[in-house]
């Protein structure tokens, strides 16, 4: 599965109130692997940013000036995502975001272009429930390096939560496993009558169910629920 960590800088809080993007940052993942494939735009927001979030971004109006509009670079963006599962960090406030600059340039939502979006904020609350689940208390948490985080960049965020999606989906590497594919030859293989012999089932211990479930639970929590072995219970049944 291809995956895009997303983040972006706006000039204020609000889509619906006229505010807009300013920077997109992206960063790619194939089998949970940076692949340094990534995007990475400054827009021309055609308006100022509001005060507070000056503060939060440090992207300066003027900057932004000569910089191109979303219609410029819109194309490049959605072939970008196309079919990609976004992962973002509260993730209803940037695709609010990218669906408000969409619906200005009569697009449909980003939706109907990537394959799903995860929030990567609704994970760490689940994982952490009661804790501080901005993106600088999960590095801090989970050890992700993020000393060169002074204010808020969309690419620098985007590669900082690639890393925390990493750390609090590190139960899903068990399931990623490297086969070698290898020849036999038919006729090195002995013939064997399984008719000889008697298969024994061994039931499972009452503590090996209990441990059983343990595991199934923390991968169901790594996985976001997408545990196969949940999946295939609820077919069998």
């Amino acid at each position: 599965m291809r995956q895009i960590v997303l983040d972006t800088e706006t000039t204020g809080l609000s889509a619906a109130n006229g505010d807009r993007i300013i920077e997109i940052g992206c960063v790619e993942l194939l089998q949970r692997k940076l692949t340094g494939n990534n995007k990475h735009f400054y827009l021309n927001p055609e308006r100022d940013s509001h005060e507070d979030a000056l503060k939060v971004h440090g992207i300066s109006n003027e900057f932004l000036r000569d910089k191109p509009k979303f219609a410029a670079v819109v194309d490049e963006l959605l072939e970008y995502l196309q079919g990609a599962e976004i992962i973002i960090h509260n993730a209803p406030f940037d695709v609010g975001f990218l669906n408000r600059e969409l619906e200005l340039l009569g697009r449909g939502p980003i939706s109907g272009v990537v394959a799903g979006v995860t929030d990567s904020l609704a994970m760490a609350k689940e994982m952490f429930p009661g804790k501080r689940n901005s993106l600088d208390a999960l590095c801090s948490r989970l050890e992700v390096d993020n000393s060169g985080r002074t204010l808020h960049g969309a690419l620098l965020d985007a590669e900082l939560l690639a890393d925390v999606y990493i750390n609090m989906t590190r139960g899903q590497d068990a399931l990623l496993i490297d086969v070698e594919p290898t020849e036999i030859a038919v006729a090195d293989v002995p013939s064997v009558d399984l008719r000889t012999f008697e298969l024994i089932i061994l039931t499972a211990a009452a503590d090996e169910l209990v441990q059983h479930e343990a595991v199934l639970a923390q991968l169901d929590k790594s996985s976001g629920g997408k545990t196969i072995w949940r999946m295939a219970e609820i077919s069998v049944a």
